[in-house]
């Protein structure tokens, strides 16, 4: 049986990866929470960290809330495809190698990128949703 949570990460990496096909959830429930671990095909592991590690800190955020909803404390671990070990969440301390802000052009080609992202995100909530308002 699937959970909302693997769900939902699932559902979103599947509508950022090239390769749907190879995303693979792992859910795991201890004393400190629920922990999805996130396994994907190694061309695709720049799309789910995304740049400075926004993305796979977005996801993240969207699945706090989601298990704050359903009163779960739950986190996601992407595991690195070479070696099987998880990677680490990118700490604020550590410089990173480019810290300049993106440019008007790059902004503006990125948010074309994910508008085909956001329809088809857009698209599969609607049965979600749809399942969410029915009254039991």
């Amino acid at each position: 049986m699937e959970y909302k949570d693997q769900e939902f990460v699932e559902m979103v990496v599947k509508a950022i990866v090239d390769n749907p096909d190879k995303v693979k959830t792992e859910r795991k429930v201890d004393e400190m929470g629920v922990l999805i671990e996130l396994t994907v095909d190694p061309e695709d592991m720049g799309k789910i960290i995304g740049k400075e590690g926004k993305t796979a800190k977005s996801i993240r955020t969207l699945l706090r809330v989601l298990g704050a909803k359903e009163r779960a404390r739950v986190n996601m671990k992407i595991i690195e495809p070479e070696t099987g070990r998880a990677l680490k969440e990118p700490s604020s301390d550590m410089p990173d190698a480019d810290t300049k802000a993106p440019d008007e052009i790059e902004a503006v080609e990125e948010e074309k990128e994910m508008k085909p992202i956001e329809d088809k995100l857009t698209e599969q909530m609607k049965p979600i949703e749809e399942k969410s308002t029915e009254v039991i």
